[in-house]
């Protein structure tokens, strides 16, 4: 089960996770029992994610190498003593802490993402040819620190699918084409290859 941003659940919610993790079942008024024996819980927070994000030094991570993630561990889990309820976190048997995503990172899912992309043109006749300085161009349009690869994802859609799909709709393109992305200036350009 996937519990997404569990510090904004009611603290009822809490309260049931807890009897689910005590007694690994769950029994209901009507006196219904399901078993949660062979259930893994997963629990996704933001807590921690601002003091993550809002610079480096004021989390005493020092500039001559000292073990930062050690220290952003331990901060995020003073904020978690902070947010929930002792009961609650020792009943957690893991707790993981992600990391930002780096340029190279969102590079590399940059271009998976446009493996699939080019899986639809497949689909659709067409063949998607794109050259590492539009993933390079994607990468950085789609970079940031704070959301993550949400606007990657974004940035492709409306420079390549969308604009792909208005070349369709205007006949452009169809079966058969190649498809060549190219940067011109501070623009993607679709366009047939060799046109």
């Amino acid at each position: 089960m996937l519990f997404d941003e569990i510090e904004k659940a009611h603290e009822d919610v809490w309260g049931i996770l807890l009897q689910i993790m005590d007694d690994g079942r769950l029994t209901d008024s009507a006196g219904r029992v399901v078993s949660f024996r062979n259930t893994i819980i997963v629990m996704t927070s933001n807590v921690g994610a601002k003091s993550i994000s809002d610079g480096r030094p004021r989390m005493g991570f020092t500039p001559d190498g000292g073990d930062e993630a050690q220290l952003m561990r331990a901060r995020i889990n003073e904020e978690l003593r902070r947010t929930f309820k002792p009961e609650f976190l020792n009943r957690i048997d893991e707790t993981i802490v992600f990391r930002r995503l780096s340029r190279a990172e969102i590079r590399s899912i940059a271009e998976r993402m446009l493996l699939t992309v080019a899986e639809r043109f497949k689909a659709l006749g067409m063949t998607l040819s794109v050259p590492d300085q539009v993933v390079d161009f994607l990468a950085e349009r789609g970079y940031d620190e704070k959301y993550g690869a949400r606007p990657l994802r974004r940035a492709i859609r409306s420079m390549i699918e969308d604009k792909a799909a208005e070349l369709m709709l205007t006949d452009s393109l169809g079966r058969g084409d190649t498809v060549q992305a190219r940067i011109d200036g501070n623009e993607l350009i679709l366009t047939k290859h060799g046109v």
